[in-house]
């Protein structure tokens, strides 16, 4: 979500004393003033609802809150139309690669544990949100790497190292020196979805662009046109980013 003015240089972000309600979440307008910045651009982040505006560092701020508070009704609807958070409980059912599981606390046991279409998480209570994610975290890099180096001896080409983070708007991507990171969120969507990712960024060892023939390796690599898959994360990939948040 953004919205861009034409303006006529990078310091630290600041929060100011705008404040934009809606949908049960209150977030102060961040502002980042960048040298390189050539216009203001104003953003909802689709996966914490963070309000910001980046703008070039000689502009005015007077006048950019002015156009900001202008927008409020746009950035009040973004806002309320991000999907709501969804914190870690015991009790609640998540998705890992197509599987439904039923997280539960148990006295039992040092570490977490996948039993019949459960995840056993010991106590106490305050560390199941953390032990759910870094367990999250170790099956998705478990997946994607295995996944990566099977497409990659199909392409014919060697992987750097595969990781995985937590990006703001990327669900992969691969350096010149073939070194790939991915979303651990990937592990929340279905498996096909993280196999078209997967063989994305492996064509990148082909052709370091998204020409023609770059596509045309990603769908000789997976073997279908992955276009579904990529239509999946346009409409449901920014609920992944809720998983773990409180508002």
């Amino acid at each position: 979500m953004l919205l861009t003015m034409l303006f006529r240089r990078t310091k630290p972000a600041a929060e100011t004393e705008l404040v934009f309600e809606a949908g049960g979440r209150s977030r102060p307008l961040i502002v980042r003033r960048m040298a390189q910045a050539r216009r203001m651009r104003l953003s909802v982040d689709p996966r914490d609802g963070g309000v910001r505006l980046v703008m070039p560092s000689r502009a005015s701020l007077r006048a950019a809150l002015k156009w900001v508070e202008s927008k409020r009704g746009w950035i009040e609807a973004a806002l309320d139309a991000l999907p709501d958070a969804r914190p870690i409980a015991d009790g609640m059912t998540i998705e890992v690669a197509g599987e439904p599981l039923r997280i539960e606390l148990n006295d039992q046991g040092r570490i977490v544990r996948r039993v019949d279409g459960r995840l056993i998480v010991p106590q106490p209570a305050d560390l199941l949100a953390a032990r759910v994610t870094r367990w999250l975290r170790k099956q998705a890099l478990e997946r994607l790497e295995a996944e990566t180096m099977r497409f990659a001896a199909l392409a014919g080409v060697t992987i750097g190292r595969v990781t995985v983070g937590d990006p703001r708007a990327r669900w992969g991507s691969c350096s010149a020196n073939g070194d790939i990171r991915y979303s651990w969120r990937l592990i929340l969507a279905p498996p096909e979805v993280l196999e078209a990712t997967v063989a994305h960024e492996v064509a990148h060892r082909l052709h370091m662009d998204h020409s023609r023939e770059f596509h045309i390796a990603v769908e000789r690599l997976l073997g279908r046109d992955p276009l579904p898959e990529r239509n999946w994360l346009r409409e449901h990939g920014r609920h992944l980013y809720w998983l773990g948040r409180e508002s």
